[in-house]
């Protein structure tokens, strides 16, 4: 059975199912647990390009925390969202430091590298810049959940933007953070569509309202199965690895 084949995953509804090693990687969420076991709201802060009130995008944080509020029964799930117009990675990390003080989150989705790509960011810059501010947001015991940069046709030809979805990558796996994969998922769906990605983007590489429930769906997915990763206090071992991560292909040689 060739990768093309592999079982979708059914959690999710119909338009928006992409096999699991497309989707996601998995690590533990232990402030997320923490709050679950202390029975207390579970407080998200959303950031990146997606999360900003413009149009369709004003009801990503609406998607999010009923995905999430149905994922997780009898959980209130409060989710503030926070994001720039073109703020890149290092601008980012500078502002989430005064947003995670005021709003005390026990999880950030970041929704990272699209600005950057726009902005052609040096590579090794944005590595750092991210690996910076997830090891400092962990070092505040707050969870963090990356998601990758969209995927067009014309952006999977171009080396520098499949070497920024593969730098993202590398931090998640570096820092055990989970990642959602959205460049993976969006090239699996828009394969699968006769509409391409058209289907899920609307203008300026920003998700149309299919596009941003998908992806609300994916990110719920993607927490959801990191809970149920095992405590390596309570197993004695780090538990099952996270799923293979499936990076972009380069491009082929004219």
């Amino acid at each position: 059975m060739g990768p093309d084949a592999e079982a979708v995953d059914v959690a999710l509804s119909p338009e928006c199912r992409v096999p699991g090693s497309k989707l996601y990687t998995l690590a533990r969420l232990g402030a997320v647990k923490l709050a679950l076991k202390d029975k207390r709201p579970v407080r998200v802060l959303a950031i990146g390009a997606s999360t900003m009130g413009l149009g369709a995008s004003a009801t990503y944080p609406v998607k999010l925390e009923t995905a999430l509020e149905r994922s997780l029964p009898d959980v209130d799930v409060v989710v503030e969202s926070r994001g720039l117009q073109g703020e890149i990675a290092s601008g980012a990390g500078e502002r989430l430091r005064s947003m995670v003080a005021e709003l005390e989150p026990d999880l950030v989705i970041w929704q990272v590298g699209s600005h950057d790509a726009l902005a052609r960011v040096d590579l090794d810059a944005f590595g750092e810049a991210l690996d910076e501010t997830v090891q400092w947001i962990k070092g505040h015991e707050i969870d963090v959940v990356l998601v990758s940069p969209v995927y067009t046709a014309s952006l999977a030809a171009d080396d520098y933007y499949t070497a920024l979805v593969r730098k993202v990558q590398a931090v998640a796996l570096r820092e055990a953070v989970p990642l959602v994969q959205r460049y993976e998922a969006m090239r699996y769906l828009a394969h699968r569509n006769d509409k391409g990605e058209g289907h899920l983007l609307g203008t300026q590489f920003r998700l149309n309202d299919l596009g941003l429930r998908c992806m609300a769906e994916h990110v719920t997915r993607a927490i959801t199965l990191s809970l149920l990763q095992p405590d390596p206090a309570a197993t004695g071992s780090a538990g099952r690895p996270a799923l293979t991560l499936a990076p972009p292909p380069a491009p082929a040689s004219p």
